[in-house]
């Protein structure tokens, strides 16, 4: 990937909790209009005006029920309850923007390949190319129970079942349709040539998908492809298949490892290790004085529900928390849920030990992504050095309260990037153009095109 600028994504949730449980109670949060149409456009209004390239939509499909074997803290806390769809608010985010695009969280576990593929062509064709897909393997228990297949899938049979899902939406995506099948010819009649669309015939172990795609070509064909696997298999997968990778350590060396080992398994499968984008997560808390940031800062730690966030991470990493006292050392577990949850703290730092409490009171404000507090100078200082120092594209910005977090950056942080020349207006009609720095289909290296 072209580093020619920095590359900002804004990291939300259609939800009133993403990852700062608590924050909603903070005075002026208006997370709890999340349900309002109004407040979607108005970010993405603000997202686009502060140079995103993309708004990344996180999404689960159940409820947090780890902690203390109950689902009444997630509830009752809104601990990413209640949340709604956020697939349906992309026509509305796009009508108001130009070049902002959507990345939408979609599971291989419990969706259809022949269903999601036609979700994103029609997404695709909506927003003119502004769609990406962010492919996850649902890892609550819960959502296994609400859609009815029982027990959850092991870990690794999960990334199997992806490994297949993947190949038949990408079969309906590049292959089905000719680049010239669709005539539209009046004279004739003819609206399709029906020689340039075939069958995909894919009979698999899990999925027997006969096709052809129900839908022609859109801008993209394959949405922009966004993941973020951090255990053994989940890092195989994003070196195989992933454009943009999200990750989420502390610190920069949990980066710099991370980095560089998906971009050797990059290698490995025969891809271009410099065309995959890599996005550390940061949660930015700025204020016109250095006094004034870190007085919000405590602010916001203030409202910083322990509990909450103890539920989360209980989800995350598939570990019931509240089993274990306050003081006890976290040590790496491989679980059946987010693995890299656990590696942030056990891994990312070797030279230190985390215990319980010291991790939920860092995870409160933006999980296990590190919190940059100060100016608009420091916070860009902060983020310029990162850029710098690390092969990476640019950041994930996690908000605290919500919108005035996004509008605290996009007003005060942004303007000394863009003085710095490190955030440019971008060239280019789609997504995969603008972030990827490349053309509009996947490059030819990646499997989807081999």
């Amino acid at each position: 990937m072209d580093r020619d600028r920095m590359r900002l994504n804004l990291f939300t949730m259609n939800a009133v909790t993403h990852v700062s449980p608590g924050a909603w109670r903070y005075p002026g949060d208006r997370a709890a209009d999340y349900t309002d149409r109004d407040y979607w456009t108005e970010v993405a209004h603000t997202a686009e005006r502060g140079g995103f390239d993309a708004v990344f939509f996180a999404d689960v499909r159940g409820i947090y029920d780890v902690y203390d074997d109950d689902r009444d803290v997630a509830i009752k806390r809104a601990v990413q309850t209640p949340s709604n769809d956020p697939r349906f608010l992309i026509p509305a985010m796009a009508e108001v923007t130009d070049d902002l695009g959507f990345a939408v969280t979609r599971s291989t576990t419990y969706n259809h390949p022949y269903e999601l593929a036609r979700e994103f062509s029609t997404l695709d064709h909506l927003t003119d190319g502004r769609v990406a897909f962010n492919i996850v393997t649902s890892y609550l228990e819960s959502a296994a129970r609400n859609l009815g297949v029982g027990e959850r899938l092991d870990h690794d049979d999960r990334y199997d079942r992806a490994d297949e899902f993947m190949d038949v939406c990408y079969a309906l995506w590049e292959e089905s349709w000719d680049d010239d099948a669709v005539l539209r010819d009046r004279e004739t009649g003819v609206f399709t040539d029906p020689d340039g669309v075939q069958p995909i015939d894919h009979e698999g172990e899990r999925f027997s998908v006969e096709g052809p795609h129900g839908c022609e070509p859109s801008p993209q064909r394959t949405p922009y492809l966004y993941q973020a696997g951090s255990s053994e298999r989940g890092r195989e997968f994003a070196a195989a298949n992933a454009e943009a990778v999200f990750c989420s350590y502390p610190t920069q060396a949990g980066v710099r490892d991370y980095v560089e080992d998906l971009r050797e398994r990059a290698s490995d499968h025969g891809r271009d290790p410099d065309s995959l984008g890599f996005y550390p997560g940061v949660v930015p808390i700025v204020g016109e004085t250095e006094a004034l940031a870190h007085e919000k800062h405590e602010s916001f730690r203030e409202t910083v529900d322990v509990e909450a966030v103890l539920a989360l991470l209980s989800g995350f990493m598939d570990m019931d928390l509240s089993t274990l006292e306050p003081d006890q050392p976290l040590e790496h577990i491989e679980t059946e849920a987010i693995q890299g949850a656990v590696n942030a703290f056990t891994r990312a730092d070797p030279d230190r030990e985390w215990t319980v409490r010291e991790m939920a009171q860092f995870a409160g404000l933006g999980s296990t992504s590190p919190i940059v507090v100060g100016t608009p100078e420091t916070v860009a200082n902060e983020l310029a050095a990162w850029y710098e120092e690390l092969p990476i594209a640019g950041f994930n910005v996690k908000e605290v309260v919500r919108p005035d977090s996004l509008f605290d950056f996009v007003d005060l942080v942004v303007p000394e990037l863009r003085e710095r020349g490190l955030l440019v207006d971008t060239t280019g009609e789609t997504l995969r153009e603008r972030a990827g720095g490349a053309g509009p289909r996947l490059p030819t290296d990646h499997p989807a095109r081999r």
